[in-house]
């Protein structure tokens, strides 16, 4: 999250808590890092001055507190303190650390399949204590939604409503975020668990597309949209298309339930985790690459290149083959072959059948490997000296 410094307006100190740096402001008031005593920091919200005198703010305000005091659970942040009856009001609860769901979206481009729906997981869990504390946030939205360290945590419970409750402040004005407002919303219908649902729908396809379901335009126009048409999900992976539809359904009665949400999402984003949809991780070389691994590994045959220079520095090349060779020499057979120089290994004296034809000298016997003499003739000096230190040290004793 983004850090400003305090401008000369803000307060230095608000209850018992110490700002450092401003986190952002919205339309109710202003959020400040602060910490306590103990040195604990926390993010402190207070209602703007032009506002504190507003008793319809104040009324929001005191909601915010009070969804925030029932809801148990860790995907949201916990209430440390509150002054309702300051003069400008605020509350603080415990700071966490990580950029929104937006920013990280903005800053590295969209979630693959199995982060999105790992998110999306710990969201619709946290929104099942949400709802048992007969809460609906009713602006969930990418924005509002902290990466932190330990999971996602929900924040801004600023229009959080009891459910039920109708959705418009005033006539025909709709609370909320075009885009991640459900349709129910939008008419002014009676919120429900299953509006939060078509918010983290909305924000799912935002995390998994890097843009809004519902396209760009003015309020109007994107109200619309989310009231008649379809929400376009081209970009989201096939492995959540069809969830995250379900969530985008105008009738809040066709939707899942935060439960069934968290329970399926799991199971995606386990199954993505593990490298595809049957749990298959893809191979680690294409067939074509094996194939031409399998001809380049060596065979033990001389090739005909190899054989035609090692004839012609035979003592014996003087004799020309009989017809010219081939590119590929046959397989060799029991048949007979024509006569040469070169004859198989059964018919030469002392020669074993199945013996790696190689250079012979005159006397029949293959020349000596300098090398390998060199080498013995090392180890043997190595071991006489080793004895014969040994002998005299025994001498000695």
């Amino acid at each position: 999250m983004a850090m400003m410094r305090l401008r000369r307006e803000d307060p230095r100190v608000v209850g018992s808590f110490r700002l450092h740096r401003r986190l952002g402001a919205g339309g109710m008031g202003v959020v400040y890092l602060g910490s306590d005593r103990r040195g604990q920091r926390v993010a402190l919200k207070v209602i703007r001055p032009d506002l504190a005198e507003d008793q319809e703010f104040r009324s929001r305000f005191a909601r915010e507190v009070s969804a925030a005091r029932r809801i148990r659970g860790g995907c949201t942040a916990r209430l440390v303190a509150a002054d309702l009856e300051a003069e400008r009001p605020w509350f603080a609860t415990q700071y966490v650390p990580g950029p929104s769901l937006h920013d990280k979206v903005a800053e590295e481009g969209p979630l693959t399949a199995a982060e999105a729906a790992a998110i999306g997981a710990a969201l619709s869990e946290g929104l099942v204590a949400v709802h048992e504390a007969g809460v609906v946030h009713r602006d969930l939205k990418p924005s509002n939604i902290l990466l932190s360290p330990k999971g996602p945590r929900i924040i801004d419970f600023g229009i959080a409503w009891a459910t039920g409750a109708s959705t418009l402040t005033h006539v025909g004005t709709a609370v909320g975020s075009p885009g991640f407002l459900a349709p129910e919303q939008v008419r002014g219908a009676a919120v429900t668990p299953a509006t939060d649902v078509f918010s983290l729908g909305a924000t799912l396809a935002y995390a998994a597309m890097g843009d809004s379901p519902f396209g760009h335009g003015s309020s109007e126009v994107m109200l619309y949209r989310v009231v008649h048409e379809e929400a376009q999900l081209r970009g989201v992976p096939d492995a959540l298309a069809p969830l995250v539809r379900a969530c985008l359904a105008k009738d809040p009665e066709e939707r899942p339930s935060t439960l069934q949400l968290s329970m399926r999402l799991k199971e995606i984003a386990a199954r993505e985790a593990q490298g595809g949809p049957h749990g298959q991780a893809p191979e680690a070389r294409p067939p074509a690459q094996r194939e031409r691994v399998e001809l380049d590994r060596p065979t033990g045959r001389l090739d005909d290149r190899t054989q035609r220079y090692t004839e012609a520095g035979r003592g014996t090349a003087s004799a020309a083959r009989p017809g010219p060779r081939t590119g590929a020499s046959a397989p060799r057979t029991g048949g007979s072959r024509p006569a040469g120089p070169r004859s198989n290994a059964a018919s030469r004296p002392g020669g074993r059948p199945g013996t790696r034809p190689g250079p012979r000298t005159s006397g029949g016997l293959r020349p000596a490997n300098p090398r390998l003499l060199r080498q013995r003739l090392t180890v043997f000096v190595l071991v006489t000296l080793i004895v014969l230190l040994g002998i005299a040290a025994v001498k000695q004793f």
